[in-house]
């Protein structure tokens, strides 16, 4: 049984995660545990690119993203699941594992989806959370 579950979504890479939010759906509802979704907006406060958007532009963008991630929880998750909501911004895999922590998670469901050329150089999401989790990982292809 499970009290805490973590659903890391990339709203980019949505239909590859449909499965996995099945998967999770599934799993709150049989544990009665709250499902927190969280998505991750690129590092808007990486040197590179703070230099090309003022902090109004970025909150405004984080708003944005929320108002995505909202509405993807509407159309997706039956009302009878308890939610929550995360939006961070920064490296994804370092947020989730961040978060997982903080809130004490003891699940964290997450889609897997190929990028070749990105697991050839950076290694994927899922396996960077699978290898660093303090708490059970359940990858969904």
């Amino acid at each position: 049984m499970h009290k805490n579950i973590l659903f890391p979504v990339d709203l980019e890479h949505t239909a590859e995660a449909k499965k996995a939010l099945e998967v999770a759906i599934e799993e709150a509802r049989r544990s009665n545990a709250k499902l927190t979704v969280m998505t991750v907006a690129p590092g808007f406060g990486m040197p590179i690119v703070a230099t090309f958007f003022d902090e109004q532009t970025v909150k405004k963008a984080l708003k944005e993203v929320a108002r995505h991630l909202r509405k993807y929880m509407d159309d997706n998750i039956p009302d009878d699941i308890k939610t929550s909501a995360i939006v961070m911004e920064g490296n994804p895999a370092e947020l989730i594992l961040k978060q997982a922590n903080k809130t004490k998670v003891d699940l964290i469901i997450i889609a897997s989806h190929n990028s070749q050329i990105e697991n050839l150089l950076l290694g994927s999401c899922a396996a960077k959370v699978v290898r660093h989790s303090k708490c059970t990982v359940t990858v969904v292809k």
